[in-house]
């Protein structure tokens, strides 16, 4: 019989799981994310119909002999951020990226704190592209997908802010050549040197290279996502 005692989480999903209970997939910081049984939460009178939220810091304990474990025992040991509107839709996409790629108990501390202060971040500032694009950047980064931002690949130069440059999320940007757009360079592959250098510095503060990291986050993040859409971004 396996035991999680006293675990830090939060939970990222939860569906209805046989006539009162919940199936749900937490993140926490010590064993990445769980699948858990939530026996009798959607009982009229439960505390869990209220705790087991979205955004809540939670304390767990569970325990079990496979994959799918049972809550024993869960408490707030916090509030949820405060997120309305664009704040809010913008944490439920952190929520789903999480959920869409990281392993079944594959534990990733440092990630876990950087989606806490993303959260955080969230409730206190009105640019969420920015509070959106670093945690991107994070997760790659901590998923063992780090981004090569800062140089040319072909010549290992570092790039030219003012350049264009055709990006491949596995290897890095290679300058856009004159005429390269003309024999088959997609424009919508091809971003200013001045984006992927302020990505790599955590400087976003200019729209226009907001827009260009808009789509190199996506371009990035497509090989691990797959062809299903996420339903956050149709909000976005």
């Amino acid at each position: 019989m396996r035991r999680f005692e006293c675990q830090l989480a939060y939970v990222l999903h939860t569906r209805p799981y046989r006539e009162t209970s919940f199936l749900c997939e937490f993140f926490t910081a010590d064993y990445g994310r769980i699948s858990v049984v939530a026996k009798g939460v959607r009982r009229p009178k439960s505390r869990g119909r209220a705790l087991l939220q979205p955004f809540i810091p939670l304390m767990i304990s569970c325990v079990g002999r496979g994959s799918l474990l049972t809550l024993t025992d869960f408490d707030a040991v916090g509030v949820a951020p405060v997120l309305t509107g664009r704040c809010a839709v913008s944490a439920f996409y952190l929520n789903e990226l999480l959920f869409r790629l990281i392993h079944h108990e594959d534990p990733n501390p440092d990630l876990f704190f950087c989606y806490q202060a993303a959260l955080s971040e969230l409730e206190k500032t009105t640019e969420v592209q920015i509070v959106l694009r670093l945690f991107e950047k994070s997760l790659l980064k901590m998923l063992g997908y780090e981004l090569q931002l800062v140089k040319e690949l072909r010549t290992g130069k570092p790039l030219n802010p003012e350049g264009n440059y055709r990006f491949d999320p596995a290897s890095g940007p290679v300058l856009v050549e004159t005429g390269d757009l003309a024999i088959g360079v997609k424009s919508q592959d091809v971003f200013k040197g001045k984006s992927l250098l302020a990505l790599a510095a955590g400087v976003l503060n200019d729209i226009v290279v907001l827009g260009d990291l808009k789509r190199l986050m996506r371009l990035a993040l497509a090989p691990h996502l797959g062809s299903k859409p996420l339903e956050s971004r149709k909000l976005l």
